[in-house]
């Protein structure tokens, strides 16, 4: 069902001065017809009139409406959809119209819409509701909210659990859609959030891995969780768009807010960057200290400073790489002898 917003439904303050107008007549003309009544006829005939209209005249009063910038109203006439009051105003409709919001009283941590008690939930919605929705009014907030699910533990493509938690910003695009085509779509989005959430995070490894292929066009590449999360995000933020699309809603960006090993793994898996790093940093020193050896015997050969044999030579070498790749300062040893 799509949307259709209704115009030309301006025009709340014209209809209160009338029906109020016609409201106080009525009361007056009852007040009269009490007034003015004598022992053969106790009542004038406006009285009944009066009495009838002071009975049902405040029916007209139940279609106005008031809306607050970033404000919807799906209405219904006995059962059918006749359209969407959007933009601040001050409105008129049937009076027999009713608003229909079945996700008005949903407490999944909206913000402004439940207590501290219940943010422990599994969902948090946060920024952007207004205080209608939060009481349980029938109004959409049109507003961009920000959904933060809790933090899942999710196992990455090499098996590893991995806990993440994203946040993601939305708002409402469709009303119709989204009041019609779902049954409640706060708990729907929170869902296809989590579903995406782990669909997409099973494609990566946590850090960069040989041999894995996390675009899906058969060659490895260097995705990663810790390394992508840009591109995780975007891939989130794409996945979630299309599963609630029928639903009315617009997803407009994602983002990873906490990423991290389980607990369970997280001690291994330090030890295990923590050997990494120092391997790398080996390799480093290593590579610079050999070009360093290599470059001081080039400048001793060229400048005839000293002519080594190879046994020599190997010796030098020895002991360069002992200095230079050490971990403590060398203690230099002072050879007063000769050479040999």
């Amino acid at each position: 069902m799509s949307e259709k917003v209704l115009s030309g439904k301006k025009n709340g303050m014209l209809f209160l001065v009338l029906w109020s107008g016609l409201y106080a007549t009525g009361v007056a003309a009852f007040a009269a017809g009490i007034a003015a009544g004598t022992e053969d006829s106790p009542y004038l005939p406006v009285f009944l009139p009066g009495l009838i209209w002071m009975c049902i005249g405040w029916i007209p009063f139940l279609g106005l409406k008031v809306l607050k910038p970033q404000e919807a109203l799906v209405l219904t006439l006995f059962g059918r959809y006749i359209g969407t009051l959007k933009g601040e105003g001050f409105y008129y409709v049937n009076p027999f119209c009713s608003a229909v919001n079945p996700a008005a009283k949903t407490r999944l941590g909206q913000s402004g819409d439940v207590d501290e008690g219940s943010r422990a939930g599994k969902i948090v919605f946060t920024s952007g509701t207004n205080k209608d929705e939060a009481a349980g009014s029938r109004k959409i907030s049109l507003k961009a909210m920000t959904l933060s699910n809790a933090r899942q533990k999710v196992n990455d493509v090499l098996g590893n659990p991995v806990e993440i938690s994203v946040a993601v910003i939305w708002r409402v695009k469709d009303t119709a859609s989204a009041v019609f085509n779902v049954d409640n779509y706060k708990e729907y989005l929170s869902l296809q959030a989590d579903a995406a959430v782990r669909d997409i995070v099973k494609i990566y490894p946590y850090d960069v891995a040989p041999g894995i292929d996390t675009t899906g066009d058969g060659q490895a590449d260097d995705g990663s969780l810790r390394g992508s999360t840009t591109v995780v995000a975007e891939r989130i933020r794409s996945m979630i768009q299309n599963k609630v699309q029928n639903a009315g809603l617009e997803i407009l960006e994602a983002r990873i807010t906490y990423l991290a090993y389980a607990p369970e793994i997280a001690a291994v898996m330090l030890q295990r960057q923590q050997a990494s790093a120092v391997i790398d940093a080996r390799k480093m020193i290593v590579d610079g200290a050999v070009g360093m050896v290599e470059m001081a015997l080039e400048r001793l050969k060229e400048n005839g400073v000293v002519d080594l044999d190879e046994e020599r030579k190997a010796a030098m070498v020895s002991n360069l790489l002992v200095v230079l790749c050490g971990n403590h300062d060398a203690q230099p040893v002072v050879n007063s002898g000769s050479l040999y």
